[in-house]
């Protein structure tokens, strides 16, 4: 977090208990198969280091970031963890890797070429893991360059970590993209049969068991985040955020609120001004202008609305129909028990993840329900 509002009050607070309760039922879904943990984004705005070091405590030992700079902060946190970097190898910088031991996702002929290069160089295959695009159209070998990956193997005799792929409509259970891009995977797995493999993500967990393979790697669902479209969230909310109210005004009907006056009142209303705008990750898109429904929050356990355009300091809502005594310095919950991240997300019109990877503006983060003998100071 850059700065702080702590004057005023407020922040986001992260349950460390229910992050490691949310692996470790991803763990048991995932059976045989090891879990692993995605901490790509800062653990997904809640802190890598805390994150990553309550999740080794329960177990887990493997970890996924996606820039070499996340895996070189995440291995100052966790010196004994196996930590993988799925954007793959940045041309020239194959010893910083291994310095820190740190394992790309070899996506291409001309990093894998890079990296066995350096192996010989070293005189020792330095551990790595390759990543073949099933159809996603993102990083990773095409599935027609597999044979010519299988023969650079066998001449040098390397043998990754693991292979692995992506789901692009695992959130969508009955999407038949799923099961097609795992029959390429599986067509390729038969070319490395004595590899570790790995393609499921949070959704991909909890539909199959066909998708498990050797190792799951589970993101949103750790975060509280809900994994599967159109399906109850079995996950426990792991992030709340608190700010304070600024002011309390009375505007009477007819009266506009907020830039561009875009809103005008249909009644005298009593508004609460937010000590928070798209500075600190909230998004304009929640914003109540004309017809359209904007954000939520909850005063005192009742929802009331957005009103006016999110500005970059500030923003208003409703409280007209709160009950109860409602002043400045009160706090106003935008996560939480009543408010979900997935709520703010529809409102926004986009999705949980970006949500959490954005709440990354002017307030404190603190921990709770910090597991036994972690010191989330370290």
């Amino acid at each position: 977090m850059t700065g702080s509002k702590t004057i005023l009050g407020g922040g986001i607070t992260i349950d460390l208990g229910a992050i490691t309760r949310n692996w470790k039922a991803l763990d048991t879904i995932a059976g045989q198969a090891l879990t692993g943990a995605v901490l790509k984004a800062d653990a997904y705005g809640t802190g890598a280091d805390v994150v990553g070091r309550a999740l080794y405590q329960a177990g887990a030992r493997f970890f996924f970031v996606a820039t070499p700079d996340e895996g070189v902060s995440l291995r100052r946190a966790l010196p004994q963890a196996h930590i993988f970097v799925l954007d793959g190898l940045v041309p020239r910088t194959a010893a910083d890797y291994a310095a820190h031991n740190l394992m790309p996702v070899l996506a291409s002929m001309s990093q894998l070429t890079e990296w066995l290069d350096f192996c010989l160089n070293q005189g020792r295959a330095v551990p790595a893991a390759l990543h073949f695009d099933t159809g996603f159209n993102r990083v990773g070998f095409r599935a027609k360059e597999a044979e010519l990956v299988r023969r650079e193997l066998d001449q040098s005799g390397f043998e990754p970590q693991m292979i692995m792929s992506h789901f692009a409509c695992a959130d969508q259970p009955a999407n038949e993209m799923t099961r097609k891009q795992n029959g390429v995977f599986q067509g390729l797995l038969n070319m490395f049969p004595d590899i570790p493999a790995s393609i499921a993500n949070s959704a991909a967990v909890m539909t199959s068991k066909d998708y498990h393979y050797q190792m799951v790697r589970p993101g949103i669902a750790m975060y509280g985040g809900q994994a599967l479209n159109a399906r109850p969230n079995p996950m426990a909310r792991v992030i709340s955020m608190h700010v304070p109210i600024l002011q309390i005004k009375e505007p009477r009907i007819g009266e506009t609120v907020g830039y561009g006056a875009a809103y005008r009142l249909r009644r005298d209303t009593k508004l609460a001004i937010l000590a928070i705008g798209y500075a600190d990750g909230y998004f304009r898109a929640l914003s109540g202008i004309g017809g359209q429904i904007g954000g939520r929050v909850a005063v005192n356990g009742t929802v009331v609305p957005v009103l006016g355009r999110v500005s970059m300091d500030m923003t208003a809502i409703d409280i007209t129909d709160v009950d109860g005594l409602v002043q400045p310095g009160d706090l106003v919950e935008l996560l939480g028990p009543t408010i979900s991240i997935d709520d703010v997300a529809d409102s926004a019109r986009t999705i949980g993840y970006e949500i959490l990877t954005n709440l990354n503006g002017r307030f404190p983060r603190s921990y709770v329900n910090v597991p036994e003998g972690l010191d989330i100071h370290d």
